[in-house]
């Protein structure tokens, strides 16, 4: 089993997200959440971002992805929010002083982003989870330039995955509703095909994880309940159906999760953990006590290993919106970063 240090890095920031670059170009990694960036590799200098809303009870940023936008040599982020109008992308000036931020293009609401290279090109697209609005992407086509396109006609809806579901070789997305197939000319030139019939009846993890979970070769899918209980598997039966199995219905908002080799074994595990206060209080089970966890996979089975639990009034640690692996001291090993209203926590193993 994994065992980790944990290290209160910032009491103050409750900032839901955060990332790991480098991004002072010392060689050494940092840490970005929300309004700061923390010098590594003790995390304790911290220097200004840029100015961020907080209103509702949620600081106005729902990603903070590096990527070089302006092919500068130095880390940019990429950002939006829910309560934001767009997809942005924050320009790092090099030093210490304060980021410019640029939108890329107006959007619904942003529930979260992910990265994945769709056209497998070597260059990671953004893809925003807007659930109001059809699924799309942007790709950067030049210094400070994006491309968007749009690849379905319905909504998105809560969650967002990618994976070789029909094992052709290519990447399908999953939404709630089913999976989006990519046209045989390649991702950009034109909508994806829809295949319905994945019916997640509720507000889906983002990521929502592709995996063979029972080892029979075929893909099957993790999502939890990003607001309420439950983490599940669906077992691909194949045209368009699936089953669903329950992993863990003790515990709730599992709203981002991460397959890794977390414990150095040669297998995947499931990192996860509680989304604390999620809809401030008004979802099922998001106040009160929190968790990070691991889930390992033996014999069909997922076995729950916790490495912290407790009320965040006591120092405990959930995982926010979108926690962070990096191997932080050479180990080899992925260590965590969590971010979260409770605050930001790091766990070096």
């Amino acid at each position: 089993m994994a065992r980790f240090k944990k290290t209160l890095i910032d009491s103050a920031n409750v900032c839901e997200v955060c990332s790991v670059a480098d991004i002072n170009n010392d060689g050494i990694l940092d840490i970005v959440c929300g309004e700061y960036w923390y010098e590594g590799p003790y995390f304790k200098v911290k220097h200004k971002i840029c100015d961020i809303n907080f209103e509702h009870g949620y600081t106005w940023d729902f990603c903070d992805f590096p990527m070089d936008v302006n092919g500068d040599g130095y880390v940019d982020i990429i950002t939006g929010s829910w309560f934001g109008d767009g997809v942005y992308w924050r320009e790092n000036p090099g030093d210490c002083g304060l980021w410019t931020t640029h939108k890329i293009c107006n959007t619904s609401n942003v529930e979260t982003i992910r990265f994945f290279d769709i056209d497998n090109d070597g260059q990671l697209e953004i893809f925003p989870n807007c659930p109001g609005e059809p699924v799309f992407f942007l790709k950067l086509i030049g210094p400070g330039k994006f491309e968007k396109y749009v690849i379905s006609e319905i909504n998105a809806g809560h969650g967002l995955g990618f994976g070789d579901i029909d094992g052709d070789g290519k990447p399908e997305i999953v939404i709630c509703g089913g999976i989006l197939h990519m046209p045989k000319a390649g991702p950009c030139t034109g909508l994806w095909d829809f295949t319905p019939g994945l019916d997640i009846d509720f507000a889906a993890s983002v990521p929502i994880i592709v995996h063979d979970v029972n080892g029979d070769g075929v893909a099957d899918i993790i999502v939890g309940n990003g607001h309420g209980y439950g983490l599940y598997w669906y077992q691909q039966l194949g045209t368009g159906k699936w089953e669903k199995h329950v992993i863990d219905a003790a515990w709730s908002q599992y709203h981002d999760m991460q397959l890794v080799d977390i414990d150095g074994d040669g297998n995947l595990e499931l990192v996860t953990g509680k989304r604390y206060l999620a809809h401030n209080g008004n979802d099922p089970g998001d106040g009160g006590d929190v968790f990070v966890c691991y889930y390992s996979f033996v014999d069909n089975t997922m076995y729950r290993h916790i490495i912290d639990y407790g009320d965040p009034k006591d120092g405990a640690s959930g995982m926010g919106l979108y926690f962070w692996l990096a191997d932080l001291t050479g180990s080899g090993k992925p260590d965590i970063v969590a971010p979260g209203k409770e605050g930001l926590y790091l766990f070096l193993q």
